[in-house]
């Protein structure tokens, strides 16, 4: 038997910290708490959790930062409990790598069917088969330096990525030779499958194609699949 997912509680609010942990532990989950995010650290040196709740508003290091750190080195599903309501303040926390968020004040039932779903959604992701860990990739007649986020032609002319279009290459050469869907895509890149970013992979895709595709109109390198979403087909040699 799987042993039950862990999921770690960080806001500075002891009795919101343990409230969700309590809950969470009811409905068969394993929980850790922490304070701060010195103290989150402290429990990731030592545990391998599946999920982070984290608090936005802290004293100190604020969630926003501690999202930034760990999306610089793990795909760790987050989900922010914050008390922001304006609509631009959710799609920041959400573009800098958050998986969902919920505001304050929650009912718990609502987080648990959250937790759920991004756990179903990130358990539901292919595996990665061809994991970027080197520094540069060559696909087709490109060369990508992962480290600078810097494409290359093979005329040695420098074409910018956006963020946004390089997170959506990676995915792409991470799955290469996989059909993902935009729902996985979303998840993949911007983290969670929501209505505001419905059709924004859409337009990423067409951004990508006119920079790397030889045309764009009928592209060779990255294929629509009609209702299942896209796929890369360049055969991808790391270094």
């Amino acid at each position: 038997m799987e042993p039950a997912p862990h999921i770690v509680i960080v806001d500075d609010h002891r009795d919101i910290r343990d409230l969700v942990g309590k809950y969470l532990s009811q409905h068969g989950f394993r929980t850790s708490v922490a304070e701060s995010a010195a103290a989150l650290r402290r429990l990731l040196e030592r545990s391998a959790p599946d999920l982070i709740v984290l608090d936005v508003m802290m004293p100190g290091e604020d969630g926003l930062s501690v999202c930034r750190q760990l999306r610089s080195n793990t795909s760790l599903p987050i989900i922010f409990l914050t008390a922001m309501t304006d609509e631009t303040d959710r799609i920041i926390g959400l573009e800098i790598g958050a998986d969902d968020y919920l505001t304050k004040p929650f009912n718990p039932r609502e987080l648990l069917a959250r937790v759920k779903a991004v756990l179903r959604r990130v358990n539901s992701l292919p595996l990665q088969r061809n994991r970027v860990k080197a520094k540069i990739l060559r696909f087709d007649r490109w060369v990508l330096h992962a480290g600078r986020h810097e494409l290359v032609g093979s005329d040695g002319v420098v074409v910018p990525l956006s963020t946004a279009e390089f997170r959506l290459l990676n995915a792409f050469i991470d799955h290469a030779g996989l059909v993902l869907s935009r729902d996985q895509l979303l998840d993949l890149t911007v983290g969670r499958a929501a209505d505001c970013f419905d059709r924004s992979i859409d337009n990423q895709v067409s951004r990508l194609r006119k920079k790397i595709e030889a045309d764009p109109k009928t592209p060779a390198l990255i294929k629509t699949h009609w209702g299942g979403g896209y796929s890369f087909t360049a055969e991808v040699v790391q270094e």
